[in-house]
C-alpha cells in the first residue's frame, strides 16, 4: 500500500485518540510519549505518513470553493464572491493540530539513533510544516510561528501574530532543509526533493507577487527564490511534459488511472481495489451538484490555433458555440465539449448538456468513461506537476524584469509544443499588449505588461480546474474579477438552434409553455435561463439575482475567529473585519 493510500487509515487512528480540535489540547500520548517513541524506522514512517493528510483530495481540486475563481461557475455563488463572509466564532481555518503533530515529531525523532535515516524523516516533517504555514499565510497573512510543542503554561500561547515576512522566511528555511535532505528519486505518491522544490516554486511565487501587487517589501527576494527553485527542478529533475498527439495529449494527462510519471511530481492516487475513489464524473455531469461550467470569459482567452488572439476578431462577442470553438488552441477542446466531442469509450458525438452545465461550456477535463458515473472514478489527481513549475519560472522572471526569449523557449514553449501551438514571442507581446486581458487584469503595468498578460493567459488555460485560480487572483490583487458577471454561451434569441451545424435541431429556447418534446432535442425555458437581452438573446447570464461584492480593503485575507482573539488578547484582527472586539 502506497503512502497516500495509508493516510486515510492512519488519520482515523489519530481521530480515535483526539476528541477535540483545539489548539490548547495536549496530545493523548499514551503510546507516543517521548521516552518510548520513534525508536525504530517503522515508527518514524508510520507517524510521518499521517502528515499527508494535509494534501488536497480530489474534491478540493475539482469542486470545492474557493479553489475555483472566475473560470468556473455554479448555480451557487461562494461567500467569497458575494461579500457575505463573516467573522466565525471558531474554526474558519485557524486550526493548529497538524502543526503540533509535526513539531512533536521534530522534537522527539532524535530517539532514533541512525542519523542519516532520521534526517530524511525530519526533512519530510519540515516539508509539511512549510506546507502548513504557507496555507496559513495565504489565508490569514500574519500568523504566530511555532517550531516547538507548547505546554499549557507556555507564555508563547499568548504571543501576537508574527509578520508574514518572518513566517515566510521560516517556510523558506524549512523548504531548503527539505530540498537538501529528501530522497531524489521520483515517487508519484511520496514527497521527495523534487516535491519540495515544486512547493518552494509555488510558495515563493505566491509570496513574491502578493507582496509586489499589495505593496509589501521583499518581493524581489521571494521571486528570485522562485526562479532558483524552478530552474533547479527544470534542469536537474528529469521531469518533462507528457506528449502523445496535439489532439489528445492534454486531456489524456488528467484521465489516466495512474498519474503520468513524466509530468506529475506528486499526485493523490485513487484505486477501486482499496477502495479509494472520487466523484468527478458525478459532480461534473449530474444536474444536482451546481451544474459547473466554464465561463465565456475564459473561453475568450484561448488563442486561435495560429497563435493570434481570438478577441481581436471584431465579432467575437456574438459568435456562437460552433464558430467560436473552431481553429482554437487544442486545449479548449480538451477542457470543454466542442463540436465532434466523443466521450471516452463511445463512438457517437456528444453535445453539451445544458441541464448539467450552467454556462453550456461543459468540462471534459478529468471526466472518465460512463462506467464511472456513479462516484467510482479512479483517475489520479495532480497536486504538483511540472507544467506549473514552468509557468512559475516564466512569471517570476517576467515580474523581476529578467525574462528573456530564451526563458520562454524553455518554459512556455514546452506547453505549447504539446498541443502544436506557436511559441510565445516576448517582443510581440510587449509591443501590443492584449486589450482584452488588460481589461481583466487591471493592475499590470510596465515594460513587461504584454508578456505578463500572456503568461497569465497561459497559466489559466493550462492549469484550469487544478485548484490554483482563486489564490492567483488574490496574489495579483485582482479581486475585482470576482464581482463581475460570469457569462456563458451566446444565442441570438429564442427559438430553435442547430448548435453543431449538422442539419438537425439540437436545442429549443422557448417562452411560456414547453413545446411538444422531440427526441434528441434539449429545451431551455426563458426565465429559467437568462440572457443579456431577454428574448433577443445574448450571453447566458449566470446567477442573475445574486449581487456580488469584493471589498478591496478586507477580502484578500480571511478573519481571525472570535474565540481565538478572546483566548489570546494579543491576536489582532485582519483589516476590515469587525468582530466587536478591540
Amino acid at each position: 500500500m502506497n503512502v497516500i493510500k495509508k493516510i486515510t487509515t492512519i488519520c482515523l487512528l489519530f481521530a480515535l485518540v483526539s476528541c477535540k480540535k483545539d489548539f490548547l489540547d495536549r496530545y493523548p500520548l499514551s503510546q507516543l510519549a517521548p521516552e518510548n517513541s520513534f525508536t525504530s524506522q517503522s515508527e518514524l514512517q508510520s507517524y510521518t505518513n499521517a502528515f499527508y493528510n494535509q494534501l488536497p483530495v480530489a474534491l478540493d481540486v475539482f469542486y470545492n470553493s474557493p479553489h475555483y475563481g472566475d473560470d468556473d461557475v455554479r448555480t451557487t455563488v461562494p461567500d467569497e464572491f458575494r461579500g457575505t463572509r463573516t467573522v466565525p466564532t471558531t474554526g474558519g481555518g485557524w486550526d493548529w493540530n497538524e502543526l503540533r503533530r509535526i513539531n512533536f515529531f521534530l522534537e522527539n525523532s532524535n530517539k532514533f539513533q541512525n542519523e542519516a535515516i532520521r534526517i530524511k524523516y525530519d526533512a519530510l516533517a519540515r516539508f509539511f510544516r512549510a506546507y502548513f504555514y504557507f496555507e496559513k499565510v495565504q489565508r490569514f497573512g500574519d500568523v504566530p510561528w511555532y517550531d516547538k510543542v507548547l505546554d499549557m503554561d507556555d507564555t508563547d500561547l499568548m504571543k501576537p501574530r508574527d509578520t508574514r515576512e518572518f513566517v515566510m522566511d521560516k517556510v523558506l528555511e524549512d523548504l531548503d532543509y527539505a530540498i537538501a535532505n529528501l530522497d531524489q528519486g521520483k515517487k508519484l505518491q511520496a514527497v521527495t526533493k523534487w516535491t519540495a522544490l515544486a512547493l518552494k516554486s509555488r510558495a515563493m511565487l505566491f509570496e513574491g507577487t502578493f507582496r509586489k501587487y499589495h505593496g509589501k517589501p521583499g518581493w524581489e527576494k521571494m521571486l528570485n527564490e522562485c526562479v532558483t527553485a524552478s530552474n533547479e527542478l527544470m534542469t536537474l529533475s528529469g521531469y518533462g511534459i507528457y506528449t502523445s498527439s496535439p489532439e489528445k495529449a492534454y486531456q489524456e494527462l488528467f484521465n489516466f488511472d495512474e498519474a503520468n510519471p513524466k509530468e506529475m511530481i506528486l499526485a493523490r492516487q485513487y484505486s477501486a481495489a482499496v477502495p479509494f475513489v472520487h466523484s468527478v464524473n458525478f459532480y461534473t455531469l449530474s444536474v444536482s451538484y451546481g451544474r459547473p461550467g466554464v465561463t465565456r470569459q475564459v473561453v475568450n482567452s484561448y488563442l486561435n490555433a495560429d497563435g493570434t488572439r481570438f478577441t481581436d476578431n471584431p465579432n467575437y462577442k456574438t459568435m456562437q458555440w460552433f464558430e467560436e470553438t473552431r481553429n482554437r488552441d487544442p486545449r479548449l477542446g480538451q477542457t470543454i465539449r466542442i463540436p465532434g466531442y466523443k466521450r471516452i469509450g463511445e463512438t457517437n458525438t456528444t453535445l453539451p448538456d445544458f441541464a448539467s452545465s450552467i454556462t453550456g461550456y461543459q468540462y471534459v477535463k478529468y471526466v472518465q468513461a460512463a462506467s464511472f458515473d456513479q462516484g467510482n472514478c479512479v483517475n489520479d489527481m495532480p497536486i504538483f506537476r511540472f507544467a506549473e513549475v514552468l509557468l512559475n519560472f516564466s512569471e517570476a522572471k517576467a515580474e523581476l524584469a529578467t525574462l528573456g526569449q530564451a526563458d520562454i523557449d524553455k518554459s512556455i514553449k514546452l506547453l505549447r509544443d504539446r498541443v502544436g501551438m506557436p511559441n510565445l514571442s516576448m517582443a510581440a507581446a510587449n509591443a501590443v499588449p492584449d486589450p482584452y486581458l488588460a481589461s481583466r487584469y487591471v493592475n499590470v503595468s510596465g515594460a513587461n505588461k504584454g508578456v505578463i498578460l500572456e503568461i497569465r493567459r497561459e497559466r489559466q488555460v493550462e492549469l484550469i480546474r487544478e485548484g490554483l485560480r482563486y489564490n492567483d487572483l488574490v496574489r495579483w490583487k485582482e479581486g475585482q474579477v470576482f464581482k463581475t458577471v460570469f457569462t456563458g454561451m451566446y444565442f441570438p434569441g429564442v427559438g430553435t438552434h442547430d448548435i453543431d451545424r449538422n442539419g438537425t435541431i439540437d436545442l429549443h429556447i422557448y417562452e411560456g409553455t414547453r413545446p411538444a418534446a422531440v427526441a434528441g432535442r434539449q429545451y431551455l425555458k426563458l426565465g429559467e435561463v437568462v440572457f443579456e437581452n431577454g428574448n433577443k438573446g445574448g450571453q447566458i447570464v449566470t446567477n442573475p439575482t445574486v449581487t456580488k461584492e469584493w471589498n478591496e480593503n478586507r477580502d484578500y485575507l480571511y478573519p481571525v475567529p472570535v474565540q481565538e482573539r478572546l483566548l489570546n488578547k494579543s491576536l489582532t484582527q485582519n483589516p476590515g473585519w469587525i468582530d466587536g472586539l478591540k
